[in-house]
């Protein structure tokens, strides 16, 4: 139940970071959503995506910034592609907050012993 919903989440976050980078005035608070949205999808990430994730929010503003050089839609992309890195970033955090938490948890279950 929890792999679906962060699956959910995950797909809504991207949904709503593509569709905020090409129509910026929604209403809300896009980048809001998507880290909510993300910090949910990071809670089922697997320690081995986690420096795949990383590789990508480091490298996510560096194409934004490369695209962004293209008429007419480069503005675009590379808002789209900082709402992917805002959203990739956020769900790392999650994710390593409750892998830290499992190590010192371990860590001390270890001490008893």
């Amino acid at each position: 139940m929890l792999n679906k919903v962060s699956s959910l989440a995950r797909a809504l976050s991207v949904l709503v970071a593509v569709v905020a980078g090409f129509m910026p005035g929604l209403g809300f608070d896009a980048a809001l959503v998507i880290v909510v949205l993300s910090l949910v999808s990071g809670i089922s990430m697997p320690t081995e995506r986690m420096t795949g994730s990383g590789v990508a929010a480091l490298a996510l503003p560096v194409v934004g910034g490369a695209l962004g050089h293209l008429p007419a839609v480069g503005e675009q992309l590379n808002a789209v592609a900082g709402n992917l890195a805002l959203g990739v970033a956020s769900a790392l955090g999650s994710a390593l907050a409750i892998y830290l938490f499992n190590m010192v948890k371990d860590d001390l279950m270890g001490l008893g012993k």
